[in-house]
């Protein structure tokens, strides 16, 4: 139960989390970009980069949750479909996000 509650809490705030960055903000929050210096972060466009971040947060978040309800269930299965999924989701915004130049300006 204690892991069902810990997962469902950390999943609230990333749901919480991507709400603020699909609404174009929280650009502070991106590691890396929050590190830049003021002339480099005005080669990006950070309300883009906040959306893409919430759309990716949000799945994840899901997961998260989906692995704490697991934990009620105890399957076995599951931590292996869990992992594949959320290797892949940051696999494919890892590889999108730095290819093509998508969020500079």
């Amino acid at each position: 139960m204690f892991g069902f509650v810990v997962s469902a809490a950390i999943g609230g705030l990333m749901i919480i989390l991507s709400i603020i960055m699909l609404m174009g903000h929280g650009s502070s929050l991106i590691a890396g970009y929050n590190t830049k210096s003021k002339s480099e972060k005005e080669k990006y466009d950070a309300p883009s980069l906040s959306k893409f971040m919430g759309k990716i947060l949000l799945p994840l978040a899901i997961l998260v949750i989906l692995m704490g309800i697991e934990r009620l269930h105890e399957l076995s299965w599951f931590v292996t479909v869990w992992m594949i999924a959320f290797v892949s989701i940051l696999a494919i915004a890892i590889i999108y996000a730095n290819t093509g130049n998508r969020f500079k300006k």
